[in-house]
């Protein structure tokens, strides 16, 4: 099994780290041919606007959305988020979406870079809270019924699962505030999504 990290833009090599820690091999995509050696694709956080211009422009939408209409397994941060959902509210009016788990997101839902916040969310099937990191975040704005929600801030949607695909509005790759890395979002996508 091998995971793919889309590697246009973002926090990519920390979701690289996270996974070669967990002893599962992950791979920089950058190009259609490097899609091809991958099982699944991690696609983290950064500007979804632009991260959509760069992967018409590398060619990689399509060979993207054939791989996950095909059930590739995915797991969305942040901007990814917004990639992998149906539809989003705000972007560029070129922006494109996947369509891999059924979702609207509204981008940078909860503010510009200097209302960004952590916080210890309670997460259904972890048995402590996990401290995560929304920077930028989008704000899910509707939920198909077959997306199963694991998390909440303020009632909204923040980790959510349908198929194959897990999307976090926060940035799980990234070290807790005292510095730690917790793991627990990428081995459950692992476990559970794989």
């Amino acid at each position: 099994m091998s995971i793919g990290v889309l590697a246009l833009q973002g926090a990519f090599r920390r979701h690289v780290e996270a996974f070669d820690a967990l002893g599962q091999p992950a791979v920089e995509v950058r190009r259609p041919r490097e899609l091809d050696d991958v099982d699944a694709l991690a696609i983290p956080g950064g500007e979804s606007g632009t991260m959509s211009m760069l992967l018409e422009r590398g060619g990689l939408f399509e060979p993207i959305a054939e791989r996950l209409a095909a059930g590739m397994p995915a797991l969305g941060t942040c901007a990814g988020m917004i990639l992998l959902g149906t539809e989003v509210l705000d972007g560029r009016t070129d922006q494109r979406c996947f369509g891999a788990i059924d979702i609207t997101t509204r981008r940078n839902g909860y503010g510009r870079q200097i209302d960004s916040f952590d916080t210890a969310l309670d997460i259904e099937g972890l048995d402590s809270p996990f401290d995560a990191s929304f920077i930028r975040a989008p704000i899910v704005e509707r939920v198909g019924d077959d997306v199963t929600v694991l998390a909440r801030v303020d009632d909204r949607p923040v980790l959510c699962t349908s198929g194959p695909v897990m999307v976090a509005a926060f940035h799980p790759e990234l070290p807790t505030p005292d510095g730690t890395s917790d793991l627990r979002i990428h081995r459950r996508f692992l476990e559970e999504v794989l």
